[in-house]
């Protein structure tokens, strides 16, 4: 039986002048599910959930929103839809109390009416209810902004790169509450930058230059790796890269502390280190490894 699509997106695309923030995108996102659309800065992220949000209108294409046509109905799409913004976007005068009580009423709500959605977050907040929201730390922040996005039991919860700039125990503790919401049966589609949060989605789509490399589970497109990733571990990062211009593999590039090597075969290994120790390039470790969603964007981006 088919899942249903709560996000169904065919060939979207828009323009900035002469830039091209999104071309052809298309891709789905079923109901009930925690879906990562996962790319640098730059990447389309934000253009493609501001057409979704319908703040933007797109040059072509079409999509649906819980069946609802974006254009068409973007006003019962907006009544369904929470949204946490790239930015910080709630009122710095008003108090927490005060932020939620407002976008509550937008909606025809009370805080009260879906209490029990919001209160694991809200209870966080609570010692600092009556504090001006332009006061808050960065995870307190997007804490707030998440209770105030969730206050009407949205059907769809769009969040645009919740996690930048937040400390890692915000970003470990917001992550536990998307997946708290999955059980309440609302769709989560949250954009990232980090590659390593991609594991935590049910499905991701990697996207560069407005386009989409490839959508799967994360471990289907960690498996669709092609080659065998070998990883040198070096202090000379960037003379082993220079180095390795003279010998034929299939990808070279810096990962961290190491610079990891794509090879057609295991065996390759073996000639690649006796090539690299007749320099004087210090190695202090070398291991095939599996691959990571970020080793998967770089060869998809380059395939494209």
């Amino acid at each position: 039986m088919e899942k249903r699509k709560e996000i169904d997106i065919k060939n979207l695309s828009k323009s900035f002048g002469r830039v091209k923030a999104l071309d052809n995108v298309s891709l789905s996102v079923e109901k009930g599910e925690l879906f990562g659309l996962i790319g640098p800065d730059g990447a389309g992220k934000s253009t493609l959930f501001n057409l979704l949000v319908t703040l933007l209108n797109p040059d072509s294409g079409r999509a649906e929103i819980a069946g609802l046509d974006l254009l068409q109905d973007y006003r019962k799409i907006r009544k369904i839809l929470g949204y946490l913004p790239g930015q910080f976007s709630l009122y710095g005068d008003l108090s927490c109390m005060e932020n939620l009580e407002f976008f509550a009423t937008l909606y025809g709500e009370t805080i009260e009416d879906n209490y029990e959605l919001i209160r694991p977050i809200w209870e966080q907040l609570l010692p600092f209810k009556n504090r001006k929201a332009a006061a808050l730390s960065g995870g307190m922040k997007q804490k707030l902004a998440l209770c105030c996005a969730l206050v009407h039991k949205p059907r769809i919860l769009f969040l645009d790169e919740p996690t930048t700039g937040v400390d890692p125990v915000s970003r470990k503790e917001l992550w536990e509450i998307l997946k708290q919401l999955k059980k309440e049966n609302i769709t989560v589609f949250v954009s990232t930058s980090y590659m390593d949060e991609a594991t935590l989605c049910n499905r991701i789509a990697l996207i560069q230059n407005g386009r989409i490399l490839g959508c799967d589970t994360p471990d289907n497109i960690k498996s669709a790796f092609k080659g065998y990733l070998f990883s040198i571990q070096t202090p000379d990062i960037y003379r082993l890269l220079q180095y390795m211009d003279n010998y034929s593999v299939e990808d070279v590039y810096a990962s961290g502390q190491c610079v990891n090597v794509v090879l057609n075969h295991p065996e390759e290994s073996v000639d690649l280190l006796n090539y690299i120790n007749q320099s004087d390039i210090t190695i202090n470790e070398s291991k095939l490894v599996k691959p990571t969603i970020e080793d998967c964007f770089i060869q998809l981006m380059k395939n494209a």
